[in-house]
């Protein structure tokens, strides 16, 4: 197979959570360039349709739609419906999901100001709201002997973060071996499913801590490259686990984090 095809994801379709900005938006961008038809969904109306005006006013395959993960069975139920509508599911990336929340980093990481609220929105957000994704795109996928899905982790999921809640690190490592326990299973179908696990992106979440001079060159310095990450950076990697040229990759989650995690 010629490089080219191997990247060709012509009369495919595919479905973006937390798809509006940021990395999420990034990754649609992605598969929409390689020609799938896209699907964008985020929890902000506003901020979906435009996202997804932008692809199309590129002559891109795109169409935008509302969805909160948290709800449950809507998230369910709107996988279902887009695969009926579209006679397959070809790749899902699961992006969706919040990070620390409100708040000083230091105050958000201390244990003796834990909040337990907050523990039970990040575990149904980051945790419960990406199985029933993967459970759900894995039903259609199965069927069809093929898939590709992708799921958005974190270096937090891989090791401890000085600047990351205790809720959020604890997410992204569940997340992570979530990937790898599904793949046992949807290997046999000939369905592939990964994980990207960024580490310092400037995006519209991480932006305003990004923004604080001191904040950012900490970032910066955890990592080899000496910088943040900019969202298109994270498109390779993406256009690459959502394509044939992944065939051979299942149950991997991998770092993009600018050699943060190799020091």
């Amino acid at each position: 197979m010629h490089v080219k095809e191997m990247f060709d994801l012509k009369g495919k379709v595919a479905f973006v959570t937390g798809a509006a900005r940021g990395l999420g938006f990034a990754m649609a961008e992605a598969v929409a360039e390689q020609g799938a038809t896209t699907i964008l969904s985020d929890v902000d109306e506003v901020a979906v349709n435009e996202a997804c005006a932008r692809l199309r006013g590129r002559g891109l395959s795109a169409e935008g739609l509302v969805l909160d993960v948290g709800e449950l069975d809507l998230l369910r139920s709107t996988i279902d419906r887009t695969a009926a509508h579209f006679g397959r599911l070809d790749i899902m990336i699961a992006n969706a999901g919040i990070s620390a929340g409100p708040g000083p980093l230091t105050e958000r990481g201390a244990m003796a100001q834990f909040d337990p609220v907050h523990w039970d929105t990040l575990l149904r957000l980051n945790l419960t709201s990406v199985f029933i994704t993967i459970q759900a795109a894995a039903a259609h996928m199965r069927k069809q002997k093929s898939g590709r899905i992708v799921v958005t982790s974190s270096i937090a999921g891989i090791r401890a973060e000085r600047m990351v809640g205790y809720a959020y690190a604890a997410t992204k490592a569940a997340v992570s071996n979530l990937v790898r326990q599904s793949a046992v299973e949807l290997a046999t179908d000939n369905v592939t499913i990964n994980a990207i696990a960024p580490g310092p992106f400037l995006t519209d979440i991480g932006q305003g801590r990004m923004r604080q001079a001191d904040t950012a060159k900490q970032f910066a310095a955890d990592t080899l490259l000496n910088r943040i990450g900019l969202p298109h950076e994270i498109k390779g990697l993406a256009a690459l686990l959502a394509s044939p040229a992944s065939s051979y990759i299942t149950g991997a989650v991998i770092p993009i984090d600018g050699g943060a995690t190799a020091i």
